[in-house]
C-alpha cells in the first residue's frame, strides 16, 4: 500500500500548490529512505543519465522555441485579419475564422498557453463588439487553444512517445484524423448554434469584407502559405522519412525564424527573449521529468505497479475494462493537475498493463493526448480558463468561461468515445 499512499500524498500537495518537480523528487526520496534504505538512490544518476541522453526528447526544447518565435511575429493577427474578411458573410464566421487560425497555430506553434492569449486578446474583443455572446465566444477561443495538445508536432505526443516506447512520427500520423474530426466538430457545433440561436453568432463584417472575392483569397493565401509551408516541412519530412522527428524540430526551429524575418519581426531582442523563454520551459519539463522519474522508481520498488495491475486484471472484459478506467482516472485528475505530471507518472504505470493485455500503444497514445488536452478545459484548474481569463475584458466572468466550454469538453469525450469504440475508423487495429 505504500505505493497508494505515495500517489495520493503527492496529488494532495500538488493541489495545495507545491512545485511539481521538487513534489515528485520530495515524496519519492522520503518514502524511498523509509521503505527501501538510501542504497536505493544509487541508481538514479543511470536513470538520469538515460533521461538527458533521450534523442527523441531533444526535440522538446526544439519545438518549444519554434512555437514561441512564432508567437512574436504576430501570426494570430494577420490570419485573423484574413479569416475574417473570408467568412464574414457566413453567420458564425468569425467563430469559424476562430476556430481555423487556432488549429494552424496549435500545428504550428504548439504551445497552449499562447494560443489561448493570442486569440483571447485578438479575437475576443472583436466577437464580443459583434455581439457574439460570452460563453460562446470564450468556449471558443479555449477549446481551440488547447488543439495544440493533438495537432502534430505535439509536445505531449513526444512525450508520451517516449514514455510509451512508440515512434514519435507514428503518433503524429496517428493524431492527423482525430485531430481533423475534433475540428471539424467544432466548426459543425458552432454552425448548428447559428441556425438555431441568431443572437448567438451574428454575422461579422471586418474591415476587408467590401474586398472583392479574389483579393479575399490573395490575403487569406498570403497570411495563410507561410506557416502552412512550415508545417507541411516538419510533417512533410518526419512522413517521408527524409528526417526523424528531431531533426524535423531543427528544421521547424530554423524556419520559425525565416518566417519571422519575413514577417520582419526577426531582431536580437526578441531572439535572446524566446531563446530565454525556451530554456525556462524546457527546464521545468525536464526537472518534472527526472523528479517523475525518481518518483517511479520508488513507486515499483514498492509494488504500487502490482498493486494496479492486479487488480485491473480481476475486472471482466479487461482489455475495455482497462481503457475506460484509465481514461476516466486520467479525465479526473486532469480537473486538478498539468498534463506533464499525468503524462510522466500515471501513464508509465498504465504502460505495462497495456503492454500485456496486447493494446495498440500508438492508440492508448492517441486517447491519453486526447484526454488530456480535455484536461485543458475543465474546471476548476483547466489552465486554458485562467489563460483566457487573464487577457479577458472585464465583462466576461469567469462563469461565462465555464459555461462556454461545457459544450466543447462534451464534444472531445464524445470524439475521444469514438475512438475508443471504432479504432479502425481512425486507422488502428482493434483490440
Amino acid at each position: 500500500m505504500i505505493g497508494l499512499i505515495m500517489f495520493l500524498i503527492t496529488l494532495m500537495l500538488l493541489m495545495i500548490g507545491f512545485p511539481v518537480a521538487f513534489t515528485f523528487a520530495g515524496v519519492a526520496v522520503i518514502f524511498g529512505v523509509l521503505s527501501q534504505g538510501v542504497d536505493l538512490f544509487a541508481f538514479m544518476p543511470y536513470r538520469i543519465m538515460n533521461v538527458m541522453q533521450n534523442t527523441i526528447l531533444m526535440a522538446v526544447p526544439l519545438f518549444i522555441f519554434m512555437g514561441i518565435v512564432l508567437q512574436k511575429t504576430k501570426l494570430a493577427e494577420q490570419l485573423l485579419e484574413a479569416m475574417g474578411g473570408l467568412f464574414g458573410n457566413v453567420r458564425g464566421g468569425l467563430a469559424v475564422s476562430t476556430i481555423l487560425v487556432g488549429s494552424l497555430l496549435a500545428a504550428s506553434t504548439g504551445v497552449v498557453g499562447a494560443s489561448v492569449v493570442a486569440m483571447g486578446v485578438i479575437s475576443l474583443p472583436v466577437m464580443l463588439k459583434h455581439h457574439y455572446k460570452k460563453n460562446l465566444a470564450s468556449g471558443v477561443i479555449c477549446a481551440t487553444g488547447t488543439l495544440g495538445q493533438i495537432i502534430p508536432p505535439s509536445i505531449v505526443l513526444i512525450i508520451l512517445a517516449d514514455v510509451l516506447g512508440v515512434p514519435v512520427g507514428d503518433l503524429f500520423k496517428g493524431a492527423v484524423m482525430p485531430s481533423l474530426i475534433l475540428v471539424g466538430s467544432y466548426i459543425l457545433y458552432v454552425l448548428i448554434i447559428a441556425q438555431f440561436d441568431k443572437q448567438a453568432t451574428p454575422a461579422f463584417k471586418g474591415k476587408n469584407h467590401d474586398l472583392k472575392t479574389h483579393t479575399q483569397y490573395l490575403l487569406v493565401a498570403k497570411a495563410i502559405l507561410p506557416p502552412l509551408s512550415l508545417i507541411i516541412a516538419v510533417l512533410g519530412s518526419i512522413f517521408s522519412g527524409i528526417a526523424t522527428p528531431t531533426e524535423s524540430a531543427s528544421i521547424g526551429a530554423v524556419g520559425s525564424l525565416v518566417l519571422a524575418t519575413l514577417y520582419k519581426r526577426l531582431n536580437w531582442a526578441m531572439l535572446r527573449e524566446s531563446s530565454i523563454e525556451t530554456i525556462k520551459i524546457t527546464s521545468m519539463v525536464f526537472a518534472i521529468l527526472i523528479g517523475a522519474t525518481a518518483f517511479s522508481m520508488v513507486f515499483t520498488y514498492n509494488g504500487g505497479d502490482t498493486l494496479v495491475e492486479t487488480f485491473i486484471m480481476q475486472l471482466p472484459a479487461k482489455e475495455m475494462s482497462f481503457i475506460l478506467l484509465s481514461m476516466l482516472i486520467i479525465l479526473i485528475l486532469g480537473f486538478f493537475i498539468d498534463f506533464v505530471e499525468i503524462s510522466l507518472i500515471i501513464v508509465p504505470i498504465f504502460y505495462p498493463i497495456a503492454q500485456s493485455l496486447g493494446i495498440d500503444m500508438a492508440w492508448f497514445a492517441i486517447l491519453i493526448a486526447m484526454n488530456l488536452q480535455t484536461s485543458f478545459l475543465t474546471p476548476p484548474f483547466g489552465f486554458s480558463l485562467f489563460y483566457l481569463k487573464g487577457v479577458a475584458p472585464k465583462s466576461i466572468q469567469t462563469m461565462d468561461i465555464y459555461k462556454g466550454v461545457m459544450p466543447f469538453i462534451a464534444i472531445q469525450i464524445m470524439v475521444l468515445m469514438s475512438l475508443i469504440l471504432f479504432p479502425t475508423w481512425y486507422g488502428f487495429s482493434d483490440f
